[in-house]
């Protein structure tokens, strides 16, 4: 029986083994860009933000409270959860709120989609029941934030018609207003960081994204970019197989995370 001090996962959970991966910042791109793709989502960050004049915080703030209830203490976890819970209780439009739990699912969705697509691109491919594993595993989290358990598509094939359902046909279409925001994403305003920096960044987030809506948003996509995209994905895996772990995974196994670490 796990002590209070315990964490939600397990030190040997494919939840912790997945999301240790620091070379998961390059899917944040992708499922930031996924979020976007939902009206309702953009205008809710759009809205409710400062997205605009600092788009990287966004990223940073999902990530370190992901870290925080996936490698936190309990109580850390919990502390961490009602924090994003008190956020987006006060995030509400015209046609939105941020409780709303089909908004909450679609966002959730990104993630978890985004850390397997990027896990698997970037550092080795997963088995069939690890990938269930992280699926099933990912629903705790979710309704720490406020989905309903009966919310989540059943199984992993569930989740994966979801999403392309979502993406083909379903509430997720790219408007002016996210393509607006997708260009503070790809290239972001940072000081000091000339534009050109970032495009291994963009050309990795649109081979990422799934193709409808790298279409949809009109991301180029030519021969000397899948050329690229390919390249990166032969070589970094082998790099990061190489790394050794103080530089390839955060925090280190058998260490937690305080929530004061992601203030």
């Amino acid at each position: 029986m796990r002590s209070v001090a315990d964490g939600l996962y397990s030190e040997g959970s494919i939840t912790r083994r997945v999301n240790r991966e620091n070379i998961l910042l390059l899917g944040g791109g992708r499922a930031l860009l996924m979020q976007l793709a939902h009206p309702k989502v953009a205008a809710g960050v759009d809205e409710h933000s400062d997205f605009r004049a600092h788009p990287v915080r966004r990223l940073r703030r999902t990530v370190l409270m992901t870290m925080a209830i996936v490698f936190g203490e309990r109580e850390t976890a919990l502390a961490a959860a009602r924090a994003v819970n008190q956020v987006h209780g006060r995030v509400r439009g015209e046609d939105y709120r941020a409780l709303d739990p089909d908004l909450l699912l679609w966002v959730h969705a990104t993630l978890v989609d985004s850390a397997l697509v990027t896990y698997e691109a970037f550092v080795q491919r997963l088995t069939a029941s690890e990938r269930e594993d992280f699926y099933q595993e990912s629903k705790l989290l979710g309704e720490l934030l406020g989905i309903p358990g009966d919310r989540f598509p059943e199984q992993l094939h569930d989740f994966h018609e979801y999403v392309e359902r979502m993406v083909e046909r379903g509430e997720v279409h790219v408007t002016a207003r996210a393509k607006e925001l997708a260009r503070l994403v790809l290239r972001p305003p940072l000081r000091l960081v000339p534009g050109p920096v970032m495009v291994p960044f963009e050309i990795v987030t649109t081979g990422l994204l799934p193709p409808a809506l790298r279409e949809a948003y009109g991301l180029t996509w030519g021969r000397r970019h899948q050329r690229a995209f390919k390249l990166a994905v032969a070589a970094v895996p082998r790099i990061v197989s190489l790394t050794p772990p103080v530089l390839r995974v955060w925090p280190l196994p058998g260490r937690s995370v305080s929530l004061e670490a992601t203030s």
